[in-house]
């Protein structure tokens, strides 16, 4: 973990309530997709947690959803402004057991972590498949940026309105993968997880404190036992999960 000051060089919407932000600054420490970094904002007490949509070496992409407090504060900031961030937050994605045919599933706001991902299973030679999952048309956001970098997409909306009809369950069908990587919210987390045969690789959105394991405040149930979403995760592998009971 590092802390460090990074510059805003972008703050743009792709839809209504969705954000792309690339800050300036140290990404040394931010070595595996999946991670995220924790921001913190004047007047707030808790860090915002962001996961990382890319980074090259001068710089980090987020995408966010505003939601709250943090979120619009974060929309409303300007091109130079600063932000005091902390990186290389989270144990991120393993992509050596990706097989060659790896699929990746994300929901709303659960689709930037695997923007990174993608790139680099590509990179490998991989032949990766993308299903993204939305509420609606107007929701929806980097179809085009994945199939840029030669996945296959796949997109569903809820109501229909575009792409497949339904759930990211709904376009599974006829997808021939050797493993898979996922992150959205929980509902979508335990569809995929009912859904899929092969092993994979969840990644869990949770409420944070800290950001870096000290306070134990988003922590889950294991099969080893509780593990602290922001620093034992937020990826967990599918035989570890245990769902507990809603």
């Amino acid at each position: 973990m590092k802390q460090s000051i990074f510059q805003i060089a972008e703050n743009v919407a792709l839809t209504d309530s969705v954000m792309r932000m690339r800050l300036l600054g140290d990404t040394s420490d931010i070595t595996r997709p999946g991670q995220f970094i924790n921001i913190k904002l004047d007047g707030l007490y808790l860090r915002r947690p962001i996961s990382v949509y890319d980074r090259d070496d001068e710089s980090v992409t987020i995408i966010y959803k505003v939601v709250g407090k943090g979120t619009e504060q974060m929309r409303s900031m300007s091109v130079g402004e600063s932000l005091d961030v902390l990186t290389g937050l989270g144990n991120g994605y393993d992509v050596s057991v990706s097989g060659d045919r790896p699929l990746l599933i994300g929901g709303g706001v659960g689709v930037p972590p695997l923007y990174m991902l993608a790139k680099q299973l590509i990179r490998e030679g991989k032949q990766v498949s993308v299903i993204l999952g939305f509420n609606t048309k107007s929701e929806v956001f980097g179809e085009e940026e994945f199939r840029g970098l030669g996945a296959e997409v796949r997109v569903t909306t809820v109501d229909g309105s575009y792409g497949t009809r339904g759930f990211v369950t709904n376009a599974m069908d006829s997808l021939d993968y050797t493993y898979f990587y996922t992150c959205g919210p929980e509902p979508m987390l335990r569809a995929v997880y009912n859904a899929t045969a092969t092993s994979g690789q969840f990644s869990f959105e949770e409420r944070m404190g800290c950001g870096f394991g000290a306070c134990m405040g988003c922590s889950c149930k294991t099969l080893y036992g509780n593990k602290r979403i922001c620093k034992d995760g937020p990826v967990l592998t599918k035989e570890e999960i245990i769902w507990e009971a809603k």
